[in-house]
């Protein structure tokens, strides 16, 4: 069920088309799926071909969703404010014909998303009508749009991120030595959609010992072990929306190394919520975790940035991290989540998912399963 009323889709159009009209292209072409849905309520995706399953074309004027036959009446029910149109040849075959009769003059495509194949094909066939239409890049607008939040997404997000909040607490209490990290994969992913989840937000993160190192671990046949990190990386969709969460667990009292690494991690996250504000920079929050990672003598340990916004996509703008340093504003639902990994030992990792309002920061996901180190 798609909880966006269709005025919301019909509000997010003329949003697009007012930074159309003052960045460009006479139209818009999207294929990117989360921004194909966020523009339309179609969701429809096929992972391998996302130009298969559909596009979108909009002008200042006209709205059309081009499929082929397998999605036709699905878009026509998903999308009604849309003019499906069903795809009986290759894309770049078929779409110039649109685009002439909508009198577009510079189309603006998704440069990150578009293979160049499919870019070449439908440059050469634009630029053989009359007169020639020209491919110009978006260069993020929609995704600029989906950074701030609202208030139904908002909500769903925060369902989402209270689903796998206590799917979570359920596993811990799970878990038990040489249970391996896949049946604790596996675990998760069943819990998940018993609770409700539509699916997950990735293949669930579970990573033990010195597998704990790296930080996008896949889980493997190692068994559980007392006294080691056991990392938990865990998010479910609702309504097309993600969740993500971390928590490092030990099964029995951890060394005092780890405690200085746990205690060090928590503290960092910490020192970067206070910070959450509107319109503060990301750089900065990103800064006070990783000032006080260094002080604490791992900065070699901590490699990626502090944490990215969240929503129809579990990565997705903003980026936080130590460059390119954008302001937050308010609405904004990204992670927070510090971590320090030692090659060959193993690591520790906290996140948050937090949402921007006037005060400061609120967390979305639970307050619990954190250790007093």
């Amino acid at each position: 069920m798609d909880i966006m009323e269709r005025g919301t889709y019909l509000n997010r159009l003329t949003a697009l088309r007012r930074r159309m009209m003052s960045s460009g292209p006479d139209g818009a072409w999207i294929i990117q799926p989360e921004n194909r849905r966020y523009l339309s309520g179609f969701k429809a995706e096929d992972t391998h071909f996302p130009e298969s399953s559909g596009s979108l074309l909009i002008s200042d004027s006209r709205s059309l969703l081009i499929t082929d036959s397998r999605y036709t009446l699905q878009a026509q029910h998903e999308a009604p404010q849309f003019e499906v149109k069903t795809l009986r040849q290759d894309l770049a075959d078929g779409m110039p014909e649109w685009v002439a009769d909508m009198g577009a003059r510079t189309l603006g495509f998704e440069q990150d998303y578009v293979a160049w194949g499919l870019h070449r094909r439908l440059h050469d066939r634009l630029h053989g009508l009359s007169p020639n239409v020209d491919l110009i890049p978006l260069n993020g607008l929609v995704e600029e749009m989906r950074e701030v939040k609202e208030p139904e997404e908002i909500q769903v997000l925060e369902a989402a991120a209270n689903l796998i909040s206590e799917v979570l607490d359920e596993m811990v209490r799970r878990l038990r030595p040489g249970m391996t990290e896949k049946e604790a994969s596996w675990e998760i992913e069943g819990l998940a959609r018993e609770a409700g989840a539509e699916g997950l937000s990735f293949p669930p993160i579970v990573a033990s010992g010195p597998n704990s190192a790296l930080p996008h671990a896949v889980p493997t046949d190692r068994g559980l072990q007392t006294g080691e990190p056991v990392i938990l990386d865990v998010g479910a969709r609702l309504n097309g929306y993600c969740s993500d969460m971390t928590r490092t667990i030990f099964l029995q009292e951890p060394t005092p190394e780890f405690r200085t690494i746990y205690r060090t991690v928590r503290q960092a996250q910490l020192a970067a919520l206070k910070e959450v504000r509107p319109l503060v920079e990301s750089t900065h929050l990103d800064a006070q975790a990783r000032n006080l990672i260094r002080e604490a003598g791992f900065e070699d340990y901590f490699g990626h940035g502090l944490g990215h916004g969240v929503g129809l996509a579990v990565h997705e703008r903003p980026r936080v991290g130590p460059r390119h340093s954008v302001n937050l504003k308010k609405g904004t639902v990204f992670t927070i989540e510090p971590g320090i990994y030692i090659p060959g030992k193993g690591g520790v990792r906290l996140e948050e998912m937090v949402l921007i309002e006037d005060t400061g920061p609120r967390i979305l996901t639970c307050k619990n399963l954190f250790y007093d180190f």
